[in-house]
């Protein structure tokens, strides 16, 4: 998340869900250590399943949010991402 303004991410995913900065910090935290342990194909590149990527986060004893916030906070993250220039969906 090198590129990226942590401070402001977290403002931005704060406002769009009205989750404590705090818990998305929480959530993006986790989000990062599955998406370092996810193992990659031959060629180096890791295909995160979103569903699990919830169930992992959700999974963690210090996540005090419900499932659709956890999810709110990934999009709002992709959305500010996007929006950036700096993720994109593949087809």
């Amino acid at each position: 998340m090198s590129e990226v303004n942590k401070r402001e991410l977290i403002a931005y995913i704060s406002g769009e869900t009205e989750v404590e900065g705090k818990q998305v910090e929480l959530v993006l935290k986790h989000e990062e250590d599955f998406i370092n342990n996810a193992k990659g194909n031959a060629k180096g590149e890791v295909d995160i399943d979103s569903d699990e990527l919830v169930d992992y986060i959700m999974g963690r004893s210090n996540v005090k949010l419900n499932e659709i916030q956890v999810e709110d906070i990934l999009e709002s993250e992709m959305d500010y991402l996007m929006k950036k220039g700096l993720a994109g969906y593949l087809d």
